[in-house]
């Protein structure tokens, strides 16, 4: 599976569950030794040693979860990706699709496409703020964008990888355009697709909650709430218990997002399905 925040394999067996928990487990240990060393030995841990501990964020947490503001930026920072992301899977398939399999259509669109593919999205935040009319459009805009190319990408691969011999031997047997599309090119492209799609869904998070901080840094105006500002107003608190709570929050809630993503390309495609 493809990396970024939506390339980890869920553990198919009781012996990889547990490998996992204790890989977590290790990391929490080793975490809360470096918080502390400094206080044991005088030795600070470079990158970890002015961390709240493990313990000091679940104490937070278990305050924390309390508070029915913490889930409302869940609420709001999750209808925002499924809303960029919606958008981006609807057109970035087609056009995918149309790039990997129509050599017209690809010299014409495939240079803009590839002039404009670089730019991150938060280089965008300044276009959105003029040209959306509400915040919360330009922050679902900067959201579509950040899963949007991914997943044309993914899919013009697929596309691109179809072995040319199935399709010509599809046409020597008379197979219309159409029929060729639905039982060769979808099908061979669908595992690309939800490859593409677990990906973005990841990435779709890292944008949304970089636009909030912003937002939440009066960039865009007014607060516009979600767990980009909930880290960012705790950061402005001096809550730093809280900032690593938001960060984890956002980490489970990509993890959740993109093994979703995964099980319903299994059920959709079964025949890509790694044992």
């Amino acid at each position: 599976m493809a990396a970024g925040g939506a390339g980890i394999s869920i553990p198919r067996s009781p012996f990889a569950f547990r490998r996992a928990v204790t890989a977590l487990v290790l990391c929490v240990v080793l975490w809360q030794i470096g918080t502390q060393l400094h206080s044991w030995t005088g030795i600070s841990v470079p990158g970890i040693g002015k961390l709240p501990s493990p313990v000091a964020v679940m104490m937070a947490w278990a305050s924390i979860v309390k508070d029915p503001g913490y889930w409302v930026s869940w609420a709001l920072s999750f209808a925002r990706v499924l809303g960029g992301f919606s958008i981006a899977l609807v057109t970035a398939v087609p056009l995918g699709l149309l790039l990997g399999t129509n050599k017209t259509f690809r010299g014409i669109a495939f240079p803009v496409f590839e002039i404009i593919r670089p730019i991150p999205p938060l280089a965008w935040v300044p276009a959105a703020i003029i040209f959306w009319p509400t915040q919360e459009l330009a922050i679902t805009f900067i959201t579509f964008l950040g899963a949007f190319f991914t997943i044309v990408m993914n899919v013009f691969a697929g596309a691109r990888n179809i072995n040319v011999r199935y399709l010509n031997a599809a046409r020597s047997l008379g197979a219309s355009q159409f029929y060729i599309f639905r039982r060769i090119i979808l099908p061979a492209t669908i595992p690309a697709i939800m490859v593409g799609a677990s990906v973005a869904i990841g990435l779709t998070w890292e944008v949304v909650v970089a636009a909030e901080i912003i937002s939440g840094s009066s960039a865009l105006g007014s607060s516009s709430g979600g767990l980009g500002h909930f880290i960012w107003s705790s950061y402005l608190g001096g809550a730093y218990d809280n900032i690593l709570v938001g960060m984890i929050s956002i980490g489970i809630a990509g993890y959740l997002c993109s093994a979703l993503v995964r099980k319903v390309g299994e059920y959709i495609a079964p025949w890509s399905r790694k044992q």
